[in-house]
């Protein structure tokens, strides 16, 4: 496929990331808290969906890993918002089975799928640890933010949920630069002010509950 094609669909993934987190962030400081709205996780499919894709096409595993990884953490959310049943039943089940089809397409060629993605030329096995290293941090916000949510009940974006945020954007930021990604710098540039100001929000929530107690 051409890479103007490519990096334009990398383009269009970044901008529905870089969305999510503007307006969560411009709700979270209307109600002066951190905040999980149904929109967040909505682009956050949206762009998980097309960044997978890019990954494929550029044959970058770790791209490819850290969005197989939050895939259905979005659905859950979606889910646990009352949204998931507003998509319509085709809609809903292209959602679920596309990963499947997308293993079992592996699966049908995997000596192939070796070759294109664990021994591509272009990244070297230290760096292909590395970025994935990266890209599983950077997805263990989601499953963190699974666990506390299912544990109180309703979708959350605790603290936890922007320190890993933070190491994980990082280190995908060096892994992007060294693979002269362009899509990936940019897209996670833009995150870590969020990530530190949902931070300040958060305690300074706690630090008004604990003077108004």
């Amino acid at each position: 496929m051409n890479s103007v094609i490519i990096l334009c669909i990398g383009l269009l993934a970044q901008v529905f990331f870089s969305v999510r987190t503007l307006v969560q962030w411009i709700l979270s400081e209307k109600a002066r808290k951190s905040l999980s709205p149904t929109l967040f996780w909505v682009f956050s499919l949206a762009g998980a969906y097309l960044l997978c894709l890019y990954g494929w096409l550029r044959c970058d595993f770790a791209i490819v890993l850290g969005q197989f990884i939050s895939y259905y953490i979005y659905l859950w959310n979606l889910n646990a918002k009352g949204f998931w049943k507003k998509i319509p039943w085709m809609g809903r089940a292209i959602l679920l089975l596309t990963p499947v089809a997308a293993i079992c397409f592996a699966a049908s060629n995997a000596r192939g799928f070796i070759d294109n993605f664990l021994q591509n030329e272009d990244v070297p096995m230290w760096l292909l640890i590395f970025g994935s290293a990266g890209q599983v941090i950077f997805t263990m916000r989601f499953i963190y933010q699974w666990y506390y949510s299912h544990r109180i009940g309703e979708s959350r974006l605790p603290s936890g949920f922007w320190w890993i945020s933070l190491v994980g954007s990082m280190t995908i930021v060096i892994y992007g630069i060294i693979r002269l990604d362009p899509i990936l710098i940019l897209g996670q540039s833009f995150g870590l002010v969020a990530y530190l100001r949902n931070l300040m929000l958060i305690y300074k929530e706690k630090k008004r509950s604990t003077e108004e107690s």
